[in-house]
């Protein structure tokens, strides 16, 4: 019964994996053929008028709701617009996300502090660059590259590896700058690491076998990675914040390194530097609760 199963799967994945490919192409395709800023704005209307249909968007109100109890009916409504439009302006913006991330030299996007990027520029400082799935969480990697501060980036693939393969396309990001979440990419990022270079990572995910951390008063399993690799390696964690202020306006703020706790047992130091790390998101999302991606099945009990 279990192989019969697992063939039917197969199949499965035989007859939708192309099917999606084609779909993904059609519309990257037409966001391509439109200008950035109108490419972004369509994506963002297919968003506010499709997403709140999908099963998922109860998932995403209910963890909205408890995280942020303080939030009214209209405020939620208002948050989870927001929401649903800035994740199809992701989509949007994709085909285009190079030009959008060369802005960043023009001035085009504000990044915020940058000294602490370029008190980094020079190879062989170790650093990690760390952010989560807010805004357009695809732009930093490239709009550091632009400013001379090129990084790996730890990746996950899509399920369906043809459209992974489209957008890391769009990325363009040297197989060098990609490191797969699994065992063989944490064996890349180790020697990475030992050869001295910069990394970046999206940390507000969920990870079954993590560590729990309290995130809006409720324990979450967190990947501790960040903090194993900072403090196994004495090198700074450095915190990124993306906003969208308007359209397809966006700020980048580098904010200083997290200071590694100094306890004397790993362990814990592992649990306060990632407690450390959900209080700082905490802030953001409270700040801008609808740039943050809340689909996310973030707590065990959701």
């Amino acid at each position: 019964m279990a192989k019969r199963k697992s063939d039917f799967r197969r199949a499965l994945r035989f007859i939708r994996y192309p099917l999606e490919a084609v779909a993904a192409v059609i519309i990257f395709s037409l966001f391509a053929a439109l200008p950035v800023e109108r490419a972004s704005g369509l994506g963002g209307w297919i968003g506010r008028k499709i997403g709140p249909k999908l099963g998922v968007s109860k998932r995403s109100e209910r963890n909205m709701r408890r995280a942020l109890p303080d939030l009214d009916d209209a405020e939620i409504a208002t948050a989870m617009r927001e929401m649903w439009d800035n994740l199809g302006r992701v989509a949007g913006e994709m085909p285009h996300i190079r030009r959008i991330a060369r802005w960043a030299r023009t001035g085009d996007i504000e990044v915020v502090n940058r000294g602490y990027l370029e008190q980094y520029s020079e190879d062989g400082k170790t650093v990690i660059f760390f952010s989560g799935h807010f805004a357009n969480w695809e732009l930093f990697a490239l709009i550091s590259r632009e400013l001379g501060v090129p990084y790996a980036q730890v990746y996950r693939a899509a399920n369906n590896p043809l459209v992974d393969r489209l957008l890391r396309r769009f990325r363009r990001l040297d197989e060098a700058d990609i490191i797969p979440k699994g065992p063989a990419g944490a064996k890349k990022l180790i020697g990475l690491m030992r050869e001295g270079r910069r990394l970046g990572m999206l940390v507000d995910q969920k990870m079954n076998d993590g560590i729990p951390v309290p995130f809006f008063g409720r324990e979450a399993m967190t990947a501790p990675a960040l903090a194993q690799l900072a403090l196994r390696n004495g090198c700074p964690a450095i915190p990124v914040r993306l906003e969208r202020l308007s359209g397809c306006s966006f700020r980048a703020t580098i904010l200083p390194p997290l200071e590694p706790p100094e306890t004397g047992d790993r362990h814990q130091d592992i649990a306060l530097m990632m407690i450390e790390v959900n209080r700082l998101f905490e802030d953001w999302i409270v700040e801008r609760p609808g740039q943050w991606l809340w689909l996310h099945r973030r707590w065990p009990d959701t």
